[in-house]
């Protein structure tokens, strides 16, 4: 078991840095000039070239590169705003609670209504309380989360006054910016949840459970829910990358000072640092998510461990 989640752990190495080279690769080779929109139109030639020289863009790919990764991976330094000129990392680390609380909100919703409507779905197969799970979970699916987040503050905010419309502050500036990005994670947690489990509660052991005269729900909770679990726990692996990912539209709605929102900022300002910085950060959140997976894997399903202590004793053997 330590050998499969030392492996994991090693495997984040190579992505992380993989998804470093490619984002500063992108942002290397987009067009347009970050000077120009620094320093304005009015800029004088001399002036570009005084500033691009101070800011190390007239190095080669090579070298930029080198001096980054080196920045991140010796000091983890992952430079200054050219725009705020202020460092790139103090402004992540203030801003990431705020965006992993969105996420971790959003995940609890995923899993809390999620799995018992794609539960209900699959027990009452082709009843209505399937029909009335699939249609919300298809509208989930359809509907993309920035227009369900304009929805709901033209009708809670505007229309009912019950919610805040944007800005930071208690729980209650959450529930709105959450609903909108957990809404289509929770359609396809529902869906897959409904698909494992009718797999499952159609096998030849669940029928002889019943046969035994077993109680549905232990049926349910205690044979067919544990062997249905992987790819549930799959999609909700996924499911927090999406929510990650959401955020960088969720948060400008809403005007949340969160790592996506200064994601767009950087975007729309051309500085590079802040891109590819937040780029990282949510790929370095997305990854550890995934080992987490990973290990529930591990705990969940018995092959796993199988695997590595049959591998085990056959080097001792040997």
């Amino acid at each position: 078991m330590g050998r499969y989640i030392l492996k994991r752990i090693f495997w984040l190495i190579p992505v992380v840095l993989g998804v470093t080279i490619l984002i500063f690769t992108i942002m290397y080779f987009i067009p347009g000039d970050p000077v120009k929109m620094m320093l304005g139109p009015d800029s004088t030639a001399e002036q570009m070239d005084a500033k691009r020289q101070d800011l190390g863009l007239d190095d080669p790919y090579l070298v930029r590169l080198g001096k980054f990764v080196g920045g991140i991976v010796l000091h983890f330094d992952f430079g200054e705003s050219w725009v705020y000129h202020t460092p790139v990392t103090t402004e992540l680390m203030h801003r990431l609670p705020r965006t992993l609380t969105i996420a971790v909100i959003c995940i609890l919703m995923q899993i809390i209504i999620g799995i018992p409507l794609g539960i209900i779905a699959a027990v009452n197969h082709n009843g209505w309380g399937d029909r009335i799970s699939m249609f919300i979970a298809l509208f989930g699916i359809s509907m993309p989360n920035f227009w369900i987040a304009l929805m709901l503050v033209l009708f809670f905010s505007l229309k009912l006054g019950w919610l805040p419309p944007y800005g930071i502050g208690g729980l209650e500036y959450y529930i709105l910016p959450c609903i909108a990005n957990a809404f289509p994670c929770i359609a396809t947690q529902a869906r897959q949840t409904r698909s494992s489990m009718l797999e499952v509660i159609r096998s030849d052991y669940i029928t002889t459970a019943r046969a035994k005269g077993m109680s549905e729900m232990r049926i349910l909770l205690k044979h067919a829910l544990p062997n249905a679990l992987l790819p549930v726990i799959t999609v909700i692996g996924n499911g927090m990358g999406m929510m990650l990912a959401g955020t960088v539209v969720i948060e400008s709605i809403f005007s949340i000072p969160g790592v996506g929102m200064y994601l767009v900022g950087g975007i729309n300002t051309r500085d590079y640092n802040i891109v590819q910085s937040s780029v990282i950060f949510l790929a370095l959140a997305f990854t550890l998510v995934m080992l987490l997976v990973d290990l529930a894997y591990a705990f969940i399903d018995p092959r796993i461990k199988g695997q590595f202590a049959g591998t085990k004793r056959r080097k001792q053997n040997a």
